[in-house]
């Protein structure tokens, strides 16, 4: 079978890019090893930026996180004993986030590219991508117990922090894969309780950071910073329940059954260059971030904005220029939303080394941050995140 595109991966980045192609006349087949119900029955959270909002709802996917998506317009910075208001809305000019989990974004849109008629093949095996140096490079799998063959015109690595299209790219030249972790993990809860905030609370204390956050009006999401080897087993509920108290100290936190725990371990990755003869690289595949700065999947969407602009117009012009430029016009994005990232992470977490210069290092950043407007503006400028053009 020949195709324009073929998208290895149906996470956001690989539907957002099939979505955006279709809309300017570019077909593409998506394959992914995972089957639909795997797909959108991962719970994952999500905060999307305005600018993704944005694009959503310019392109026919955005009803459903219009009608059910909470839209925040701050946030609140807690930090000895006492809360700071981020005001989004007024710092950057009435824009905002908002909170919808990203297993909702899939949903929306597998079912959009179905109901237009898009191949999406789910539950392959045997993936092999070969000829990406070629004009017809190849993308080869097994789909119901028969192999299948894919001729395409470009192929997009959408496979997510697990990828195999990366290591495509030749190491070390002219890969180069930038990577840091971090010393510590967030161990996360979903709890069925109302919600403790109407905005996400970003707490830092002695103990280590937490985070209120909220999923709907009767389940929540919160975090707490812990020690990376620690399991499931070793926090009871009320272990939760009484840490999450002392670290978001001054604030109520509603409490209910818990009905999901999990470790969430971090780290920063970037790959340099982004794209290989007719290879190209989008979202976690390329790139991930501590999930500090509610930046992983907004990078996804706006990777794609940008190759799906370079692609349409290749194949509509043959003209390379905008695909030879992809990383070139990327990356400056990401390495920003890695900046911020660990700017926030680095500022509200305790290092395993800390000292208490450490501590009142973070709480006089704090401090300076939230006391001037110059600070907030900052921090919500790259929160709500850059407009996509």
């Amino acid at each position: 079978m020949e195709i324009q595109v073929g998208i290895v991966g149906a996470g956001p980045a690989g539907l957002m890019l099939s979505h955006l192609l279709h809309q300017r006349g570019v077909e593409s087949v998506v394959i992914d090893t995972r089957t639909r119900e795997e797909i959108e029955g991962t719970i994952r959270a999500g905060v999307l930026e305005q600018s993704s909002v944005d694009l959503m709802t310019e392109t026919g996917v955005g009803d459903r996180v219009r009608r059910l998506g909470m839209v925040h317009e701050g946030i609140e910075l807690r930090f000895g004993g006492r809360g700071h208001r981020i005001d989004f809305a007024d710092l950057t000019g009435g824009r905002g986030v908002t909170v919808y989990p990203q297993h909702e974004v899939l949903k929306d849109l597998i079912a959009k590219r179905l109901a237009d008629g898009g191949d999406i093949r789910f539950g392959v095996s045997d993936v092999q991508v070969e000829g990406i140096t070629g004009d017809a490079p190849t993308i080869r799998f097994t789909q119901d117990g028969v192999e299948q063959e894919l001729t395409c015109g470009l192929v997009a690595g959408c496979d997510g922090s697990r990828t195999m299209t990366r290591f495509l790219i030749p190491a070390p030249k002219p890969r180069q894969d930038h990577f840091r972790q971090y010393p510590f993990a967030w161990f996360g809860i979903l709890a069925e309780a109302p919600p403790s905030s109407d905005e996400l609370i970003y707490a830092h204390h002695r103990n280590g950071f937490a985070l209120i956050s909220t999923r709907s009006a009767t389940v929540q999401r919160h975090y707490l910073q812990v020690d990376p080897n620690d399991t499931v087993e070793d926090w009871s509920d009320d272990r939760i329940w009484q840490e999450l108290h002392t670290r978001v100290e001054g604030a109520q936190i509603k409490e209910g059954p818990i009905f999901s725990k999990s470790v969430l371990h971090f780290r920063s990755f970037v790959c340099e260059p982004m794209q290989y003869g007719r290879l190209f690289l989008s979202g976690d595949a390329a790139h991930t971030v501590p999930p500090t700065g509610a930046k992983g999947m907004n990078l996804a969407i706006a990777d794609v904005h940008v190759l799906s602009r370079a692609m349409a117009r290749f194949f509509a012009e043959s003209d390379r220029t905008a695909l030879d430029a992809y990383t070139a016009t990327a990356l400056p994005r990401v390495w920003r939303a890695q900046h911020f990232s660990w700017w926030m992470t680095s500022m509200l977490h305790r290092m395993p080394e800390a000292s208490g210069f450490d501590h009142n290092r973070q709480l006089a950043e704090l401090d300076t941050v939230t006391r001037s407007r110059a600070g907030r503006t900052l921090l919500a400028e790259n929160y709500v995140g850059t407009p996509f053009d």
